[in-house]
């Protein structure tokens, strides 16, 4: 009995190697290569799938998902000679896993050459600056080269992107003083731009500023001269409605010099020719009044005694007119009185 139990479980076990080895399940974004005495068969696809045991061979798993590879910094010649090294980042993806498995020995590091080799035709075409800033450009070029070539490895790449271009240390001095020169210039550019700008605006000011005023006063000029003249409108309107004579404007005349000898400083003041003038018609008017050339009896000197010569007023205007005398040629003149003060006015 013992020889049919062994037999029995050596049966049992081969046949639950059989039925694990018969059913395959592929995950989801996932394929499988079968081959069947070392000859490609079928590709298993995601789900559960049956293949014959000991006969059918899964050879390898393919993820069919985005894959990133970055690769690390590749030294790198620019077209002025100056080497810089270059990180590159592939994202590809799986689209035939066959011609993956069977069209290229390791898809990795096929792509990791071809991306090496590109990358340096490329940038020996340009120079430091250029790569620089030519960052869009570079990627384009890897991206349509290795598209074009791994299109047969059942391989699309999707992107390519450059991580990081790194200069020589010497140069990266060279670029941060450069950039840093750069900076300060374009800094003492905009503060002298700033200070004209605000000189302009400054001097534009004080030019609407000068204006302004410059109308203002004219404008105060002419209306000031405009009520001057109203003002001497109306006084001479005012004068010619009211018909005054000579001897009126005489005896005004007159009243208006008593105001000139006002004031503590007033030491010497000059009496106008027209006073002359003046007293005349004033004593004119009076001779008229009293018909025997005096007022109530009382002798009236005439104006025309008084002489344009050096004259003395007394410092007292309310004194009253000086007696008149006559010279040594019959005029008469002004007596003067040694007990009160006088004040000498020249002629003009």
């Amino acid at each position: 009995m013992e020889p049919v139990l062994i037999v029995l479980v050596v049966l049992v076990v081969v046949a639950f190697i059989a039925l694990i080895k018969t059913i395959q399940v592929i995950p989801q974004a996932s394929a499988a290569i079968v081959e069947r005495f070392g000859r490609y068969t079928r590709t298993l696809n995601a789900g559960l799938n049956i293949v014959v045991p000991f006969i059918d061979r899964v050879r390898n798993r393919i993820d069919l998902r985005e894959q990133v590879v970055p690769f690390p910094p590749q030294p790198v010649i620019t077209q002025d000679n100056l080497v810089v090294n270059i990180d590159t980042v592939i994202y590809y993806q799986v689209t035939d896993a066959r011609a993956a498995t069977y069209e290229v020995a390791s898809y990795i590091q096929a792509i990791e050459q071809l991306t090496v080799t590109t990358l340096r035709n490329i940038i020996g075409s340009m120079d430091l600056e250029s790569t620089l800033t030519s960052r869009e450009v570079i990627n384009a070029g890897l991206r349509g080269v290795l598209d074009e070539a791994t299109g047969k490895w059942g391989i699309r790449v999707n992107r390519v992107e450059l991580k990081a271009i790194e200069p020589p240390t010497s140069i990266q001095d060279s670029m941060e003083k450069q950039m840093r020169a750069d900076r300060d210039k374009r800094a003492a550019i905009l503060t002298a731009e700033g200070q004209r700008q605000a000189q302009i605006l400054k001097a534009e000011g004080e030019k609407q500023a000068e204006v302004l005023k410059a109308e203002g006063e004219a404008q105060a000029a002419v209306l000031r001269a405009d009520g001057e003249a109203a003002a001497i409108r109306t006084v001479f309107e005012a004068i010619h409605d009211g018909d005054a004579d000579q001897k009126l404007l005489a005896y005004q005349y007159l009243q208006t010099l008593p105001e000139l000898a006002k004031g503590d400083s007033n030491k010497l003041w000059i009496i106008p020719s027209e006073v002359g003038d003046a007293l005349k018609g004033l004593g004119g008017a009076f001779t008229g009044l009293t018909g025997n050339g005096g007022v109530n009896g009382a002798a009236v000197a005439a104006p025309s005694a008084v002489a344009p010569a050096a004259t003395q007023v007394p410092l007292d205007p309310a004194a009253g007119p000086r007696p008149l005398d006559t010279d040594t040629k019959g005029a008469a003149r002004p007596r003067v009185d040694p007990a009160r003060e006088y004040r000498k006015i020249d002629p003009e």
